[in-house]
């Protein structure tokens, strides 16, 4: 016999966990948990850190599910309250070593991802690899979707300081993809 979700739609899922009922708070946790670690592990080496940050998100999400107003994409308000609960743990651990501007890296030429035969996993690696300053803002602008100005307030930086991460991440994944590459060929 097959049993029936008590969910149906994520409305009715959302609208539970609002009224703190904790059979929804579980299957939210279930849905969305596994995609929220893979969010943390990008701005975490440690795969204990990013558990212990994403618990520390869903934590928030379920103190703040009442403000959910059920526009938009719940994943994506998840997903928002997760990456803000990363940063703040970054911040208090002052891992983020910001590096130059912007402005003193005008003269560097523009990286160009090489074509490249590496796999999604392969590549998160060497994003993995970045220092966590450069790792922080690539992850929010090239994966979140974060505009300069948005990363800038969030972190508490100038935007040119967050051009200048985004650089430097850029030309030095460009450095690792290319000696990648390099060594996959010679074993292939």
């Amino acid at each position: 016999m097959k049993i029936l979700s008590l969910f149906q739609t994520e409305e009715q899922l959302v609208k539970a966990c609002q009224k703190a009922d904790p059979k929804a708070q579980r299957r939210v946790y279930e849905k969305y948990s596994a995609r929220m670690l893979a969010v943390c592990r990008r701005y975490f080496k440690d795969e204990y850190e990013a558990e212990e940050c994403m618990v520390e998100g869903f934590v928030k999400v379920f103190e703040r599910i009442s403000q959910f107003k059920l526009e938009g994409s719940f994943e994506g308000w998840i997903r928002r309250i997760v990456v803000n609960e990363c940063l703040m743990a970054l911040r208090s651990k002052k891992q983020l070593g910001w590096q130059t501007s912007y402005d003193e890296i005008l003269y560097e030429p523009d990286p160009q991802l090489p074509e490249t035969a590496l796999e999604v996993a392969d590549l998160l690696k060497l994003i993995d690899q970045l220092p966590t300053g450069y790792r922080t803002v690539f992850n929010l602008y090239a994966i979140d979707g974060y505009s300069h100005e948005e990363i800038a307030r969030t972190l508490q930086i100038t935007e040119s300081t967050s051009k200048s991460q985004l650089h430097r991440a850029r030309a030095l994944l460009q450095r690792l993809i290319t000696e990648t590459d390099a060594r996959l060929s010679i074993n292939y």
